[in-house]
C-alpha cells in the first residue's frame, strides 16, 4: 500500500482478510485515501465481523464494499421458524467463532440447548477417533445430538463432512440440517444435496438477475463479458463472490472518475510517503471519498451503493431446502429469502408432513405377536403379508398421509433390551441403529425406550395380565357329604351315639308303661335305632312316655331340624354351583401361592418392570418382590421364557401361569379352539401401546395427530372389536371351564350317594350270609341219645307265670288288643310225646307256635278267648293263672295297663301218630 502511495494513487481497493483490514484502514485514514475494502473469507469459508472501528469523525476513509455479515440474524430467524431447541454447530478451522457470539447470546437467553464443535482437517480421523473413544451409550447421544446440526464451513468441507458421517450411519434420513454460507454457488448445492439424506437447508447469498435476458450483460453504458453476465456459464458459477465485488467496485471507481472529470473536479494523483513522519495527507482525499459514496452501479451483485456509516445495506439471502428422505440426489426447491429491510419472505413448513407424505417410502420393523401382527401370507418368492391390530393402524395413517411402507421382522424376533455394552438388541435396536424408520407391535412406552427412540401417542391402552388354564369341571363322587366339613359330621355322629346312650339310661332308670300289643321293647339298640330314625326325620317305634326321655327327644329333634335344614340348604348350592378349585384371582394371589409356578419372557419389558419394582426396597407392595423371586429362580431361566408363544404353550400343557400383555393374552384366550384359558390383571392402565419411531424422527407429532383424531371419531374402537370382540366364544374371566351344560344334575353329582347305598347293600348282604351261617353252625351241633330230655312242662308253665304279677284279681276275657310274648325256649321236648296241641283263641291276637328245626315245620294259629279258657301243655292236668305283663324293645318290661287276669290252662295233647322223639332240639314260642 505504501509502495502504491509512492506511485500515486487516487483510491485504494483491498480484498483481504480481517487481520490486514485493520492497518490498511489506519493507513488510509493518515494519509486520506478512501480505502473500499472487499472482505474475503480463507478458501470460501464464511466470513466473520471484522470489527472495524468506525467514529463520525471526517478521517475515516474506510468503505466495507461487501454488506455486513449478517449470518447471525439469519441463523437466528430460520432456527426460531423451524422451533429448533437442541442443535450442534459445526464449523472449520479457518472459521473465527467470534463471528457468532450474539447468536450465541440470544439463543442462550431464549433457553435453546447449543452445542459447538470444530471439524478437523482430517475429517476421516475425526470420525474414527469418535468411535474409539466413545462408549455406545455415548455414541447414541452423540447421533441424537446429530439429528439437528448447523454447518458453518467452507463448501467442500461440508461435503466431506456430510459424506463421512452418512456412510458411518451416525446420521440418518430424519436428521435436519443447515448449511450457512454466502460462497455457496449451484453446483456445490447440487453436491450436498447429492451426498446428504434427511432434511437439508441451504442458506447462502444471491443478487438479482435482470429478467430480460438481453439485458443481463449491459449495466447502464458498462457492457459485461458474457462468461460472467449468465449465471450457468461455468466460470461465473466457479467465481468467488468477493472477485464479484472486486468487479463492481472497479466500476464504481471508472463512474466516480469519470464523475470527476465531467464536473473538472479532477485532483492530482497523490504521491506520498507513508514512512516519513512528516508526510502529510493528501488534499483531494475528502472529495474523492463524497464522490465515491454519493455514487452508484447496478453491476453484477446488484446495486452497489453506501450509507452514511460507509457500509453496503443491499444484500439479499436465499434460503433452499429439500424434504425428509433417504433418496440421494433429490431436488431442491426455494424456501423463501431474507434480507435486513423485510426480514424472512417465505414458510420454512415441510408441507409434506402435515397432511401428505405422498411419495415417502418408511421401512417398518416388528414382532410377531397376536394379534398386533401376524402373517396373513406367505408365498414362496412373494413378500410376506402381515394383518393385525397395529397392522391396521398403521394402514389407517398410510391411508390418510399417503406414504408407503415395507414391513420387515427383527432379526433376533425381539423387542429390544440394553445390552451390557449399552447397544440394544430387538425392534429398538433397528431403529436405533437407524437401520428401520418406524417399529411397531405389541409394543409399550417405557422411560427405558423413550431414552433412545421417540414413541407417539398410545393407541392401545396397557396392562399386565396372567394366562392361566382353566380348571377342568371336576365332581366329587362324595359332594353330598360336602355341606359339611368332616369334624361336624364326626360330632353329628358321636351326637346320635351320645343321645342313644342317654335315652336308654333314662328309660332304664324310669321303665314307662307300654300299651297292650305294643310291639316294641326298650333295648340299647331300639334306642340308638330310634335317635338315628328321628335325626333322619323317618320317625320312630318307641312311645316315650316319661318327662325327662321326652324332653331330651324335643331337644333332640330341634337339634336334628336345624341340621336337617342347613344340610339340605348347603347341598342344593354345592349340587347347582360348581366350586372353584383354582382360587387364583388378581396378580396378589398369584403372589402369594407357590403351588403354580409362573414366568415371562426373559428380558421383555414385563420382566424388567418386575425386576425394578422387585428389587426396589422402599417399594410398599410386596407382590413384585414375591414375584420376582419366583421370575428369577436359577437366574431367570427356570420359569421364563424366550417368546410369548412358548408361554402360552407352557400354561396349555403344563402346570405354569404366563405374566403378559393384557391385550394379548385376552386374544389367546378368546380364540382357544377349546376355551380352556383365562385371564386375570390389572384394571388400571398404567402405560400403552405406541409406534415408535427414531429419535428425533420428524413424523412423531403427524402420527400422534391422527392416532388423535382416529380415536376422537371412533375408528380406533372399531378397530379394537375387530380383533376383541365383546361376545366372542370363551368366557375370559372364567376360571373353570364352561362349556358343559348346566342345570340339570348329572350322575356324577350323586355318585356318592349310589356308593354309599351299595355299600349298606353289599354290608347288609354280608351280614345276612354271615347269620346263616351262624344259625346252620349252630344247628348241626345235634345232641347225643343220652343227652335228650323229655321237655319238662312244668318248668315251662312256671316260666310263663313268671310274667304274672301276683295279683290274683280274676281274668275273665282277654282283650282284643294284641298282646306279643316272646320267645321262650323250651329245654327239652318229651320223648313220648308225638306233637303239642294247639288250642285255639277265638277273637283273639295270641298267637302260639310250635317250631321243629330241622324238620322246618311250624304250625300257627289264632287262639279265641271265647272258645276255651285256656290252652294245654301236654298231660299236665293243673294250670296257672296270671296276669301278662308287655315287653319292650329294650328287654325291659312295662307293666300293662290292664289289670284283669288272663287264664292260661294247659293239658295234654291226644297223640296224632307223629313220632318226633328224634328231634330233640325244638322250641316253642307263645
Amino acid at each position: 500500500a505504501c509502495d502504491l502511495m509512492n506511485q500515486g494513487i487516487l483510491a485504494l481497493v483491498s480484498s483481504i482478510g480481517c487481520t490486514s483490514a485493520g492497518s490498511l484502514q489506519s493507513l488510509a485514514d493518515a494519509m486520506h485515501i478512501p480505502h473500499l475494502f472487499i472482505q474475503r473469507s480463507t478458501a470460501g469459508t464464511p466470513r466473520s465481523g471484522c470489527g472495524l472501528t468506525r467514529s463520525n469523525r471526517n478521517d475515516d476513509y474506510t468503505l466495507s464494499v461487501r454488506p455486513p455479515v449478517y449470518l447471525n440474524d439469519v441463523i437466528l430467524r430460520v432456527v426460531t421458524e423451524y422451533a429448533w431447541q437442541k442443535f450442534i454447530i459445526f464449523y472449520d478451522n479457518d472459521y473465527d467463532i467470534r463471528g457468532i457470539q450474539e447468536f450465541l447470546d440470544k439463543v442462550s437467553q431464549q433457553g435453546m440447548d447449543v452445542a459447538l464443535q470444530k471439524v478437523e482437517n482430517n475429517i476421516n480421523k475425526m470420525i474414527t477417533g469418535l468411535f474409539a473413544t466413545m462408549r455406545i451409550e455415548e455414541l447414541n447421544r452423540y447421533r441424537d445430538t446429530l439429528r439437528r446440526a448447523i454447518l458453518i464451513m467452507n463448501p467442500s468441507t461440508a461435503k466431506s463432512f456430510i459424506t463421512e458421517v452418512v456412510e458411518t450411519n451416525l446420521v440418518a434420513f430424519d436428521c435436519h440440517w443447515i448449511i450457512i454460507n454466502e460462497e455457496i454457488n449451484d453446483v456445490d448445492v447440487q453436491e450436498l444435496v447429492r451426498r446428504s439424506i434427511g432434511r437439508l437447508t441451504i442458506i447462502r447469498q444471491t443478487f438479482p438477475v435482470p429478467q430480460n435476458i438481453s439485458q443481463r450483460c449491459f449495466r447502464g453504458n458498462h457492457r459485461i463479458s458474457s462468461s460472467l453476465c449468465d449465471p450457468k456459464d461455468p466460470f461465473s458459477q466457479s467465481m468467488e463472490i468477493s472477485n464479484l465485488y472486486i468487479y463492481d467496485t472497479v466500476l464504481l471507481l471508472a463512474n466516480a472518475f469519470h464523475k470527476k472529470l465531467e464536473d473538472r473536479k479532477w485532483h492530482s494523483m497523490a504521491s506520498l510517503t507513508c514512512i516519513r513522519k512528516n508526510s502529510k495527507p493528501w488534499q483531494g482525499g475528502r472529495s474523492m471519498l463524497e464522490t465515491i459514496k454519493k455514487g452508484g452501479v447496478n453491476g453484477l451483485t446488484g446495486e452497489l451503493e453506501f450509507a452514511e456509516n460507509g457500509g453496503n445495506p443491499n444484500v439479499h439471502f436465499e434460503i433452499l431446502g429439500t424434504n425428509y428422505g433417504e433418496d440421494l440426489g433429490r431436488g431442491i426447491r426455494k424456501l423463501g429469502c431474507w434480507n435486513p429491510i423485510t426480514g424472512l419472505n417465505g414458510s420454512l413448513t415441510d408441507r409434506k408432513l402435515e397432511n401428505n407424505m405422498r411419495g415417502v417410502v418408511l421401512r417398518v420393523v416388528t414382532v410377531l405377536e397376536e394379534p398386533f401382527v401376524m402373517v396373513s401370507e406367505n408365498v414362496l418368492g412373494k413378500p410376506k403379508k402381515y394383518q393385525g391390530f397395529s397392522i391396521d393402524v398403521l394402514e389407517a395413517l398410510a391411508t390418510y398421509l399417503g406414504f408407503k411402507y415395507e414391513i420387515y421382522v427383527a432379526p433376533d424376533h425381539k423387542y429390544g433390551s440394553p445390552q451390557d455394552d449399552g447397544s440394544w438388541n430387538g425392534l429398538i435396536g433397528e431403529l436405533v441403529f437407524k437401520r428401520a424408520d418406524i417399529g411397531i407391535s405389541a409394543l409399550t412406552i417405557t422411560p427405558e425406550r423413550e431414552n433412545v427412540v421417540d414413541f407417539t401417542t398410545r393407541y392401545m391402552d396397557y396392562s399386565v395380565g396372567v394366562l392361566l388354564r382353566k380348571a377342568e369341571k371336576t365332581m366329587d363322587m362324595f359332594a353330598c357329604l360336602a355341606p359339611f366339613d368332616l369334624s361336624l359330621w364326626a360330632c353329628i355322629a358321636g351326637t346320635v351315639l351320645l343321645v342313644g346312650l342317654l335315652v336308654y339310661l333314662l328309660n332304664w332308670l324310669n321303665p314307662p308303661r307300654l300299651q297292650m300289643g305294643s310291639m316294641t321293647s326298650t333295648t340299647l339298640y331300639n334306642s340308638m335305632w330310634f335317635v338315628y330314625g328321628s335325626f333322619v326325620q323317618q320317625g320312630g317305634e318307641v312311645p316315650y312316655t316319661t318327662l325327662a326321655t321326652r324332653l331330651m327327644m324335643g331337644a333332640w329333634w330341634l337339634f336334628a331340624l336345624i341340621v336337617i335344614s342347613s344340610y339340605t340348604a348347603n347341598l342344593a348350592a354345592f349340587l347347582t354351583i360348581t366350586r372353584i378349585e383354582n382360587s387364583i384371582q388378581s396378580l396378589q394371589d398369584l403372589s402369594r401361592q407357590t403351588d403354580i409356578p409362573y414366568g415371562t419372557v426373559l428380558d421383555s419389558a414385563v420382566y424388567e418392570h418386575v425386576r425394578v419394582k422387585g428389587m426396589n426396597p422402599f417399594e410398599r407392595d410386596s407382590m413384585y418382590s414375591q414375584m420376582w423371586r419366583m421370575m428369577n429362580r436359577s437366574n431367570g431361566s427356570e420359569n421364563n421364557v424366550m417368546e410369548s408363544t412358548a408361554g402360552i404353550q407352557k400354561v396349555k400343557y403344563g402346570n405354569y401361569a404366563f405374566v403378559w400383555d393384557a391385550a394379548v393374552l385376552e386374544y389367546v384366550a378368546i380364540n382357544d379352539a377349546e376355551c380352556s384359558f383365562y385371564t386375570i390383571g390389572n384394571t388400571v392402565a398404567d402405560r400403552g401401546y405406541g409406534i415408535a419411531l427414531q429419535h428425533g424422527s420428524p413424523y412423531r407429532d403427524v402420527f400422534s395427530q391422527r392416532i388423535l383424531e382416529l380415536q376422537q371419531n371412533g375408528d380406533m374402537d372399531i378397530l379394537k372389536h375387530k380383533w376383541w370382540p365383546k361376545n366372542g366364544q370363551c368366557d375370559l374371566y372364567s376360571s373353570v371351564d364352561t362349556k358343559q351344560k348346566g342345570g340339570a344334575l348329572d350322575i356324577k353329582s350323586f355318585a356318592g350317594v349310589f356308593c354309599i347305598l351299595a355299600a349298606g347293600i353289599v354290608l347288609s348282604c354280608f351280614i345276612a350270609m354271615l347269620e346263616t351261617w351262624w344259625n346252620k353252625r349252630k344247628g348241626s351241633r345235634v345232641p347225643s341219645k343220652e343227652d335228650d330230655k323229655e321237655i319238662d312242662l312244668e318248668h315251662l308253665h312256671r316260666r310263663v307265670n313268671s310274667l304274672c304279677t301276683d295279683d290274683d284279681s280274676p281274668h275273665k276275657q282277654f282283650s282284643t288288643s294284641s298282646i306279643d310274648l316272646t320267645p321262650l325256649d323250651i329245654d327239652t321236648l318229651p320223648t313220648r310225646q308225638a306233637l303239642e296241641q294247639i288250642s285255639d283263641f277265638r277273637n283273639t291276637h295270641i298267637t302260639t307256635t310250635t317250631f321243629i328245626p330241622e324238620q322246618i315245620q311250624t304250625l300257627s294259629r289264632t287262639l279265641s278267648a271265647k272258645a276255651a279258657s285256656g290252652f294245654s301243655f301236654g298231660s299236665v292236668p293243673e294250670h296257672r293263672t296270671g296276669p301278662f305283663r308287655h315287653r319292650a324293645p329294650n328287654g325291659g318290661f312295662f307293666r300293662s295297663p290292664i289289670k284283669t287276669m288272663s287264664s292260661i290252662p294247659y293239658q295234654p295233647t291226644p297223640t296224632l301218630g307223629l313220632n318226633i322223639g328224634s328231634d330233640p332240639d325244638r322250641g316253642t314260642s307263645i
